[in-house]
């Protein structure tokens, strides 16, 4: 392309990537260069920080920018083009440099964003417009901040306001920045700081989140120093014996998917820290990595000396600023103390960490999808088989956890596999982190027992906000189903839900008391998944909209048919995208609906309002 990047832009993208080498990789041309071509090492794993460097400098990614960007890694200017139009925090069109958005996900739709929308239009002007050009808004999906509804996010500062003001936002957009207050006061997270009896939550609220010494002085990698005694075969029995399951929905046994790895003829390995937690009603990761940063770093460590690993990643949602920052704090930290580097711990092995920030984007989340983004592709999912034990991350063995599963790693090895595996129950050990949102009087992150009742998960949250009787709770998060007020004895592990048709998903617990409106919910859940969706695959992208699409139909009273042939044509639809889609996503996107309309009979009377 023959468009030419700004100063400004050129500054952005070399401070990520380092000054040009050759004119083959960005630089001035010299005679030689137009004689010799040189090699140039596959640097294309950094576009999506060189994209966020471009984002962050002039507000959008200019053609110019992007071109430059093409130039130094070097990647094919479409496909570049297709990585930045992939993911919602980037504009690839010019668009004012200060971007707020406002989150009117499920926690926030009934903790006061609508109130705060209104005031939006009402005072700046409807969604998109720009009252000066040097502000904008935009709704948003869950920004993780569900505890502190309603919340906005303000993209060119990387700050979170939660809850987030109206007033001061209005004048904000409107270029009246000197009565905007950017430490609005915002509540703490609500957790159980201070119980002793806690595991995975006990140094949160009580020891420093940005300081290594206190971090140690609370048995902070007491555990690597364990691991690195038993040994990575060791370390695999302990993890295998405690009967550790994945917490990010999927249960999967951790011991059988680090052994697999460890395995592994092939080298380089790598392990991930999943941290893209986009699921909404779900924030418990956020809370880890904000208040207890250290514990994700040792823990990953492990990972990588049980599996033999020397490169690990942790992938963090970008709008997490403040976890973004502790963490990037941590894993200085504890590089320059030799935790991290050559030589961990004088131990002989060699493991260093990269931080990356996704860019908005759900289905990141997903571990393909998660891979793709940090080979800076769009982050699209792949077929499995084969699995990423096997070809992971460049098509190497990976190991991949979300952030609540490992740090169970740490209570495993600082107790013992044996102590560990008493805790829950048997076929559901360990202690869990329940994300508390909606109409609950408390809000926040929970840690409770595995076999712990949904009728105590919400009593220990305070109960219901003004006593008010339940309609229906939420498990799991928008990939999650409903449970009525008939049901909050079940029991809270994954055996019970395996039998009992209901999913326990990433902890979510979103309670909705008797005025709330859950054919709203319904379509903001419809809407969450149709926007989405990737696209990959036609079953969940063709799918989700004609999900949401019945869903309008029913609510408008403007059916094909009876109302008996939308049921019918929602539960088809259901079923193809549960058969045949790719990934999750396409998978789990109608449990939410279904559940709604078999168990709570949402959309069944009139014009759908119950």
């Amino acid at each position: 392309m023959e468009a030419a990047p700004t100063e400004g832009e050129r500054a952005a993208v070399d401070e990520v990537l380092g000054p040009p080498e050759s004119g083959w990789s960005g630089g001035e041309r010299t005679a030689v260069d137009a004689r010799v071509a040189r090699a140039t090492p596959d640097r294309r794993h950094l576009l999506l920080p060189a994209l966020h460097a471009l984002q962050a400098s002039a507000g959008w990614i200019s053609e110019g920018g992007l071109n430059y960007v093409c130039e130094r890694l070097p990647v094919p200017p479409a496909e570049a083009y297709g990585v930045a139009t992939f993911y919602a925090m980037f504009s690839v069109e010019s668009r004012p440099k200060m971007v707020v958005h406002v989150c009117d996900d499920i926690a926030c739709r009934v903790g006061g964003a609508k109130d705060l929308i209104d005031a939006l239009e009402g005072g700046a002007g409807p969604e998109g417009t720009s009252p000066t050009g040097a502000s904008t808004w935009h709704r948003s999906p869950c920004l993780g901040m569900c505890e502190r509804a309603p919340v906005a996010f303000l993209q060119q500062v990387d700050e979170v306001l939660a809850p987030a003001p109206s007033a001061p936002l209005v004048e904000l957009i409107n270029d009246r920045p000197a009565s905007f207050d950017i430490d609005v006061p915002s509540s703490a997270p609500q957790t159980q700081d201070g119980r002793s009896d806690l595991h995975l939550l006990r140094r949160i609220g009580d020891v420093d989140p940005t300081s290594l010494e206190a971090y140690r002085a609370s048995a902070g990698y007491e555990a690597l120093a364990r691991a690195i005694e038993l040994g990575p075969q060791g370390v695999v029995q302990e993890i295998t014996d405690a009967k550790l399951l994945g917490r990010g929905g999927a249960a999967f046994p951790m011991g059988v998917k680090w052994k697999a790895v460890a395995e592994q003829p092939v080298t380089p390995r790598y392990v991930i820290a999943n941290a893209d937690e986009s699921e909404p009603g779900t924030f418990k990761d956020r809370v880890v990595m904000e208040q207890d940063p250290f514990a994700l770093v040792e823990a990953l460590t492990i990972a990588a000396c049980a599996t033999g690993s020397e490169q690990g990643f942790i992938y963090i949602r970008g709008e997490y600023p403040l976890a973004t920052t502790r963490l990037e704090g941590a894993i200085a930290g504890a590089r320059a103390a030799g935790l991290l580097g050559d030589d961990v711990m004088g131990a002989g092995f060699r493991f260093d960490i990269d931080l990356r920030r996704g860019a908005g984007a759900y289905i990141c989340g997903e571990e393909t999808s998660l891979f793709n983004s940090l080979e800076g592709k769009r982050g699209e999912p792949r077929n499995k088989p084969p699995f990423p034990v096997t070809h992971g991350l460049f098509g190497k063995p990976t190991a991949i956890n979300n952030v609540e599963t490992l740090i169970n790693v740490l209570e495993v090895l600082r107790i013992g596999a044996a102590e560990y595996s008493r805790i829950g129950t048997p076929d559901s050990t360990g202690p869990r982190l329940f994300c508390l949102s909606g109409h609950v009087e408390r809000p926040g992150v929970y840690e409770h027992e595995h076999g712990i009742t949904l009728r105590e998960v919400i009593d220990a949250a305070g109960g219901v906000r003004s006593s008010k009787p339940i309609k229906a709770v939420l498990l799991g998060g928008a990939a999650g189903g409903f449970v009525g007020p008939d049901e909050l004895d079940i029991r809270m592990t994954f055996e019970d839900a395996r039998a009992g048709g209901y999913t326990l998903g990433s902890g979510v617990v979103m309670v909705f008391d008797e005025d709330t409106d859950l054919v709203d919910i319904c379509l903001r859940i419809a809407r969450f998944f149709r926007d989405e969706s990737c696209g990959q695959c036609v079953p969940c992208r063709v799918g989700t909209v004609r999900q949401e699409e019945a869903l309008h139909r029913l609510v408008q009273g403007r059916t094909l048919g009876s109302r008996e042939d939308e049921f019918a044509l929602l539960g088809d639809v259901a079923q193809v995208m549960r058969d045949a889609s790719i990934c999750g996503l396409g998978q789990t996107a109608a449990n939410a609906v279904q559940s709604a309309i078999s168990k709570l009979g949402v959309f069944a009377n009139g014009k759908g309002r119950r």
